[in-house]
């Protein structure tokens, strides 16, 4: 046992969520048994269509406005010459919806699959479909400002050469990084050489390198497996398949690094001049993101919304599990933009497109601010009569107002899972029902729902009913608890069309993409790809120690440690920083070392190598007898310090027991 374990308790918000979900490139054949879509599917898509005014133009003319250049055979490698981007796998997306996808989800696929570079008003361009998000480039008196540098520093560099061929070799003079989640700050070091960093402003809001290190290094194994869900990472891009997340076509898999802000965001209407560029700011933490801005150009009157504002329904929960954001907060941001840069006559955006004209501008924002409110609103109206979080997702609808309008809609959060967020702010997991306060766990439960229904046979015949009736939300309860009972193969076969047909029907891309790639593991298998995070290191070394500390601790074998008292000095020989860990009460403690405080074994490493044992590029087995490091008193005690701590070697199981 080694430390490299800790590597999987070490995955950021956004780098569990983002670099897993496109790691694999998988583009033949179909997710789920070639699965058609059924009558059912089909006449629910075509009622889809029917409802919405999927021959409106406008978003396609805005999202065509200002192309200057397009690479037609967008590719992006990394230093290993392994393709992390490649646009060309979306070609399928064109003409009218296939029965196999949901078409208002198609025509969003069909917005995003619009890439390039783009002029949006005099000295702003933007570079869109090179990552899940968009470079902006702001034109000062000598160099380019740079507005949020990507996932990677290879789709970033990618970006920025495209840009510069096309509108001259300039240096970059500034940089912003809007919010604390790794698609928008990922590829700074592509951007900004951390040597010259000193010499021009980088600006983020308050709190970001907080944020964007140490954001759930606690939930990095769960949120990572779960992400792989949330973004289709093992599924064909086809029609069977991932089509778009709804916020973009899929975030990139390569080279994650941060530099240090030099300029920080810390109230609303601060202003800052970046090369001759006024800019005013909007302070909007824990709304989209923990660490969050706005801003706005005078000059061009261009009120970037970062991604306080997107041109679909935003997440209030992400399906990857996170903390909740607070939906009232984040409608009364947009309301202060609304009012603060009421003059605006350009909008742009950390994704999506832009929108030109007060009106139109004032228009969104007003629909953006309504969705989040009424969703929070109409949620705690219904818990004051006693609805459950269940019953509450079932009732709740935009109005008409709002949900004809595009922008509004579910392609990435939903009413459904948005109004079950409110709920767990204020209420938690608990519906107040006694029933619900200490239920069976899923496999037994299973158990008992299977022999109460009259065994396998029933259940299945039930199921077979179910499906064949088009009630697959019905069809996969039921065999889901069979699957849970007994492992059934036809069971486990049922289910995956169950969830394809569902899939089919979602509007929602992360929907779409759970029921497909849980429909693909029914049937091949859970995935047994982990994520390597040694592609983060230039970001992790920002990291504060103690949270890979707080992640040995989540890693401590409790009833194996019953008993068992030890203690470990950590000494980083380059921070001049020494840890004191001990196992007291089947619990890991830590705290700065006292002056002459001896433990039963003290490891002297580097900062640098102690990353390096973390992302398992070396193993501290290894290194003992060597002279990179240094031990004192009993090895053995290390060994068993650190056999303690559990191994997370494989991907765990989601849609089976």
């Amino acid at each position: 046992m080694t430390l490299k374990n800790i590597k999987t308790k070490a995955m950021l918000l956004g780098i569990s969520g983002l670099l897993l979900a496109c790691g694999a490139e998988n583009n033949d054949g179909v997710a789920v048994h070639d699965a058609k879509a059924s009558q059912f599917t089909i006449a629910k898509n075509k009622a889809v269509a029917e409802q919405l005014a999927l021959d409106d133009k406008r978003d396609f003319e805005q999202a065509k406005r200002g192309l200057i250049a397009r690479d037609d055979n967008l590719e992006i490698k990394n230093a290993d010459g392994e393709v992390i981007w490649r646009m060309n796998d979306y070609d399928f997306i064109q003409g009218a919806a296939p029965d196999t996808v949901n078409p208002s989800l198609w025509r969003q696929a069909s917005l995003n699959n619009l890439h390039g570079l783009y002029q949006v008003a005099e000295g702003i361009y933007q570079l869109r479909g090179y990552d899940l998000s968009n470079m902006t480039l702001i034109e000062g008196q000598t160099g380019w400002i740079v507005v949020d540098p990507l996932t990677t520093k290879e789709t970033a560099a990618a970006a920025l050469a495209f840009a510069r061929k096309h509108l001259g070799d300039k240096a970059v003079t500034g940089l912003i990084m809007t919010h604390s989640h790794v698609d928008h700050f990922g590829g700074a070091l592509a951007v900004v050489d951390p040597e010259q960093a000193a010499s021009i402003p980088i600006i983020a809001p308050e709190n970001f390198m907080e944020e964007a290190t140490s954001e759930n290094i606690l939930a990095g194994p769960t949120m990572g497996r779960r992400a792989v869900y949330m973004y289709g990472r093992d599924l064909p891009k086809n029609i069977y398949g991932h089509v778009d997340t709804g916020l973009g076509k899929a975030p990139a898999f390569g080279t994650v690094g941060i530099v240090q802000p030099s300029v920080l965001v810390s109230k609303t209407g601060q202003s800052h001049t970046v090369d001759g560029v006024d800019i005013e700011f909007q302070y909007t933490p824990n709304s989209e993101a923990p660490a969050e801005l706005t801003f706005y150009l005078p000059k061009q009157k261009a009120f970037c919304g970062a991604e306080l504002l997107s041109r679909n329904m935003h997440n209030l929960y992400t399906l990857r599990g996170a903390k909740v954001r607070d939906a009232l907060a984040w409608s009364d941001y947009i309301e202060e933009a609304r009012n603060l840069f009421s003059e605006s006559q350009i909008y742009f955006a950390s994704h999506h497109w832009p929108i030109w004209g007060s009106e139109e501008i004032d228009s969104f924002l007003k629909g953006q601010r309504d969705t989040y409110k009424y969703i929070h609103d109409q949620t705690l109206r219904l818990a004051y009569k006693g609805l459950t979080p269940k019953e509450i997702a079932e009732q709740i609808e935009l109005p008409k107002s709002l949900s004809a309008n595009f922008s509004n809609r579910g392609y990435y959060g939903t009413t459904s899972h948005n109004s079950k967020a409110v709920y767990q702010a204020y209420f938690g997991w608990y519906d107040a029902n006694p029933a619900n306060l200490n239920p069976l766990p899923p496999e037994a439960a299973a158990e008992k729902y299977v022999r109460a229904m009259g065994g396998e046979a029933a259940v299945l015949e039930q199921a077979r009913q179910a499906v064949s009736e088009g009630e697959y939300r019905w069809a996969a309860e039921l065999l889901n608890h069979l699957v849970f009972a007994n492992r059934s193969e036809e069971a486990k076969q049922l289910l995956a069309e169950a969830y394809a047909q569902l899939a089919y029907q979602a509007e929602s891309g992360p929907w779409r993409d759970a029921y497909l790639s849980a429909a693909l593991e029914l049937g091949q298998g859970k995935s047994s790809t982990m994520i390597s995070l040694a592609s983060a290191k230039d970001l992790m070394k920002h990291a504060p120690v103690e949270e890979f500390f707080s992640a040995m601790a989540a890693q401590l074998n409790g009833p194996e440690a019953e008993g068992v008292e030890l203690s470990l000095k950590v000494n980083f020989t380059d921070l001049q920083q020494s840890y004191f860990l001990w196992i007291e009460n089947s619990v890991l403690h830590y705290r700065i070392t006292k002056q002459g405080e001896e433990a039963d074994a003290t490891l002297n490493i580097s900062h640098g190598l102690f990353l390096d044992v973390i992302l398992g590029t070396v193993k501290l087995a290894g290194l003992l007898t060597s002279d990179q490091l240094s031990l004192e008193g009993s090895r053995i005690d290390l060994m068993r310090f650190f056999a303690l701590l559990d191994k997370n070697e494989e991907p765990f199981a989601i849609v089976e027991p």
